[in-house]
């Protein structure tokens, strides 16, 4: 009996232990279901703020005429006549009446350099002729008496009235005067030319335009030495530089294998990184006979057909070598795009425009392909940025990020 009662006071370990093991669990499963939602949340926010990286094209404007370019060639304006004016004489400048811009006529008086010194022997030259003129107005009238006398002196020698020594002396005297006459007139010829070098020495410190042109650079000012060989210490060879604007051409580099595309009178059109909205039209006036051993290349000249005061010498000129004349309905410019950038999307057709980090989705009308490219008639204008991939994974309002950033 004693040991019934002592194993039924014994303390049952089984059920106590089995409380705390459900304890554990439960709070496993609180941890679990608390990283669960963590996660989610995570995730779902990294796909709220994930960015699309996409790769962009820009919307541009294109001319017909580059779907029959046979050629595209860099070079620069250059003016085919011009002058760096000098002074053919050394001197101080004195008077400069010409600025860069100026417009100046052939012969135009544009500077002078002093001229007190030949100045001086002019008028000392200008003097003498008119000494000699004197003198030969004095040979003239000493021969008119001369002449009286032997004529005179011939008659009364017949008549024996004047003895053969007075009539040797009349002719005497009358060769002497005719002689006297040549000379002056001999002196006269000699002080006119005299005359005209002094006009040259003087024309010399007068620096005149060659022709008609336009004052490209000022290289001298007012109180410089110019010398015609600019030998000198500090001295200048130039007093301005200057261009006629009428005789304008664009210089182009043409590479020796593509030489045979171009051809004299062909046309061309050309574009200045000064004025990208407008292009000239012009046609290859010479293909220059030699070519450039360090670059093979052959310079080639092209003409524009209309003068533009816009035209400066030195701009920099991309010159498109065409297969035929440009047609009037093909001189305006056409918005166009990359084909791939543009999707359907049900009925229409779109592109993705990129407005900072959103890329918002735009109908457009697309028209004719152009080369590569296709029109754009409406939803959109040259200049604007549009992705071009993967717009499988785009939609209106989705943030995005270029690919260079």
């Amino acid at each position: 009996m004693a040991d019934e009662d002592l194993r039924g006071l014994k303390i049952d370990k089984s059920a106590g232990d089995r409380r705390p093991v459900r304890r554990r669990t439960r709070l496993v499963r609180w941890l679990a279901v608390a990283g669960a939602l963590l996660i989610a949340g995570l995730a779902a926010k990294w796909f709220i703020t994930q960015r699309v990286e996409v790769e962009t094209v820009t919307v541009s404007l294109i001319y017909p005429s580059q779907t029959f370019t046979l050629l595209n060639a860099s070079g620069y304006v250059v003016p085919q006549r011009k002058s760096a004016v000098a002074a053919k004489a050394t001197g101080r400048l004195v008077w400069l009446g010409v600025e860069e811009g100026s417009r100046v006529r052939a012969g135009e008086v544009i500077a002078r350099l002093e001229s007190e010194d030949v100045s001086a022997t002019r008028t000392q030259v200008a003097a003498n002729l008119a000494s000699t003129r004197a003198a030969l107005e004095q040979a003239k009238a000493e021969l008119k008496d001369a002449t009286l006398v032997y004529n005179r002196n011939r008659e009364l020698v017949v008549q024996g009235i004047v003895a053969q020594a007075d009539l040797d002396a009349s002719e005497a005297r009358y060769r002497k005067a005719t002689a006297a006459v040549d000379g002056a007139a001999a002196a006269i010829n000699a002080a006119r030319a005299a005359l005209a070098g002094a006009d040259v020495a003087v024309g010399y410190t007068l620096i005149r335009a060659p022709f008609d042109a336009v004052v490209l650079t000022k290289d001298a000012d007012v109180g410089d030495i110019v010398t015609p060989i600019g030998a000198a210490v500090n001295a200048k060879a130039a007093v301005v530089t200057m261009a006629d604007m009428g005789s304008l051409q664009a210089e182009a580099d043409v590479s020796e294998s593509n030489l045979e595309k171009v051809k004299v009178g062909q046309p061309c059109e050309i574009q200045l990184d000064a004025l990208p909205e407008t292009r000239f039209t012009g046609r290859v006036h010479m293909i220059v006979p030699t070519a450039d051993r360090s670059k093979a290349t052959v310079l080639v000249k092209v003409r524009f057909d209309t003068r533009d005061p816009r035209i400066l010498p030195e701009m920099s000129a991309r010159v498109a070598f065409l297969q035929r004349e440009v047609k009037a309905g093909e001189k305006q410019p056409l918005t166009a795009v990359n084909p791939a950038a543009v999707v359907k999307r049900g009925d229409r057709d779109v592109v993705y425009l990129v407005k900072g980090e959103r890329a918002v989705e735009t109908p457009v009308t697309a028209g004719t392909r152009i080369g590569d490219m296709v029109e754009i008639l409406a939803g959109v204008k040259a200049g604007d940025k549009v992705a071009l991939k993967p717009l499988e994974r785009l939609k209106d309002g989705s943030r995005i990020k270029t690919a260079e950033k």
